[in-house]
């Protein structure tokens, strides 16, 4: 079985550095963190380090660490929730002598020495609470801290229970984990407070809103309108699902600019979108993927993707 070669891996090395895909969610850090904190309970004497680029409205989950090359020579290093290479923040996994990969998007891209693939699971961190209740038995620990981690992971990616990844093993799951001893009010504080200027830029996307016959809605936040809402491309990530409760709404599609590049966030509540994010230099899952595009004009190209996608899964449908 693939957790028990993970949990025999994890225990044969005595350096493990953890990635995780840039642009960081709370999955992301979640399963990150979360994974690097049983190991550190469970082998006090292994070295871990988590590595990757930050986002600042998440620091209050974990701050990433500081490595050099060479603590990578005879080391595993672990992939948590990412797809494809591109996205793996810190490209220096390829220096590990053995790759893991665990994840739970669609496979599109085949790396690793071990891969661990769920893509019935609502979040990588259930796959990492997962590894820890088949471990247990075997001298796998758990703290608080990490508890809090994969909890936030799967809150996070579920859209606090809401969205159809949520199965009776993610409430189950929640449920264990939620008896651990951390301030789940605080954390779902920490996690969804909005900034006024943030509250101000979730007002112009619901005055400047269309939606097409087919259910497709698209907005465009432009270098000025941030610039005008004292706002970076990474804070508007809290916007993204904003349109998700307008009726009519079937998929939607924030398109951000940035320095030199167009970061495309799509999300959907019926027809799979994660194979058109594919087309644009992303992925992500059937129902909420992202992209990159470099002009405006290829975003024509996305919403007339998307405006196909409806049509098809509506007429299917019916």
């Amino acid at each position: 079985m693939v957790i028990k070669e993970i949990l025999d891996k994890i225990k044969r090395y005595e350096s493990i550095i953890i990635h995780r895909h840039v642009r960081p969610d709370p999955d992301a850090y979640g399963s990150q963190v979360g994974l690097a904190e049983i190991i550190k309970s469970s082998f006090p004497n292994k070295q871990v380090y988590v590595v990757g680029d930050s986002d600042g409205s998440l620091d209050f989950l974990a701050q990433m660490d500081q490595v050099s090359d060479e603590v990578y020579q005879g080391a595993l290093a672990i992939i948590c929730d990412t797809a494809n290479r591109e996205r793996i923040s810190d490209q220096r996994y390829k220096l590990a002598e053995e790759i893991i990969k665990i994840d739970h998007h669609p496979e599109v891209d085949i790396y690793g020495d071990v891969v661990w693939i769920n893509t019935q699971s609502s979040s990588t961190s259930e796959m990492i609470y997962e590894l820890f209740v088949y471990g247990k038995d075997t001298g796998m620990l758990i703290t608080d801290r990490a508890a809090k981690l994969l909890y936030a992971g799967i809150i996070g990616d579920t859209g606090r229970f809401l969205f159809p990844s949520t199965t009776n093993v993610t409430f189950r799951y929640a449920s264990e984990l939620a008896s651990y001893d951390f301030d789940r009010t605080q954390l779902y504080e920490d996690l969804y407070k909005t900034s006024e200027n943030i509250a101000h830029l979730k007002g112009y996307i619901l005055q400047n809103f269309s939606v097409s016959p087919n259910g497709v809605s698209a907005i465009k936040i432009t270098k000025d309108i941030l610039e005008k809402y004292n706002l970076t491309s990474e804070q508007t990530s809290k916007l993204v699902g904003v349109l998700g409760d307008v009726e009519g709404i079937y998929t939607w599609v924030i398109f951000v600019e940035e320095e030199d590049l167009i970061r495309v966030r799509l999300r959907s509540k019926g027809p799979a979108i994660h194979e058109i994010a594919a087309k644009f230099n992303g992925g992500g899952h059937p129902l909420a993927s992202g992209a990159t595009i470099y002009d405006w004009k290829e975003t024509e190209n996305v919403i007339a993707e998307l405006e196909k996608a409806c049509q098809n899964h509506y007429q299917t449908d019916n």
